[in-house]
């Protein structure tokens, strides 16, 4: 039995129905889910990954890939994961194109808002002459998630962000109409103020922002 016969067994075996509705209704019945709290769901993954280790870390890549392709919303969260802890400081270059696939496929925030932080927003400081073009491309996207993306991607860079991108960014978008963008600005700003909270101020006082952007942007100021 692989890896991916393993969990889908214990997934199976740990299925709740009943917990299964609220987290599809939480989710906008956008994906089928098998019930699995976070806890339970890591535990599974955890005991899986333990008897798989060899082939998770030759494989990672494709584990991923497969595993996202399934329809249940648990299996997209165990590829994100794995790809986190197997890629850490180990990305190869053409890893941005898996990175932009995860981001286009089955997207909502759950799932952008991870793979920006912990995946983007890694194998941009493991390459960091890749970040203006990877940045302008995901933002001239008509891809709204590649989009939300190149707006967070810095999040938990602190001292180490590029206050001209996020600004950047922020400005660029700051138009739109999309909740998820305008959240998404808010929400980038409010990490940076935490940092640095007078330049935060200024940008938000002349920048011209949607309300809920400027409301997300000094909520801790």
């Amino acid at each position: 039995m692989d890896f991916i016969d393993n969990l889908s067994l214990a997934y199976k075996e740990n299925a709740s129905p009943e917990k299964a509705v609220p987290m599809e209704k939480y989710m906008k019945n956008l994906f089928v889910f098998y019930g699995l709290k976070t806890d339970l769901r890591r535990s599974l993954h955890k005991a899986a990954a333990e008897k798989h280790k060899a082939e998770l870390k030759e494989n990672a890549r494709g584990i991923a890939l497969e595993l996202y392709n399934k329809k249940q919303r648990e299996y997209h969260y165990s590829a994100i994961e794995i790809l986190i802890k197997k890629l850490k400081n180990k990305f190869v270059k053409e890893d941005i194109n898996l990175i932009e696939k995860l981001l286009v496929t089955h997207s909502w925030w759950d799932s952008v808002d991870t793979i920006s932080k912990y995946l983007l927003g890694e194998y941009l400081r493991q390459y960091p002459e890749e970040t203006a073009e990877v940045v302008a491309r995901f933002s001239a996207s008509e891809n709204m998630w590649l989009n939300r993306a190149a707006i967070l991607f810095q999040l938990g860079y602190k001292k180490d962000t590029d206050a001209g991108i996020l600004f950047g960014e922020c400005e660029k978008h700051r138009h739109s109409k999309e909740f998820f963008i305008q959240k998404a600005i808010g929400w980038a700003l409010r990490e940076y103020a935490k940092t640095n909270p007078g330049d935060v101020k200024n940008f938000v006082a002349t920048a011209g922002l949607k309300p809920l952007s400027t409301r997300e942007a000094l909520k801790n100021l």
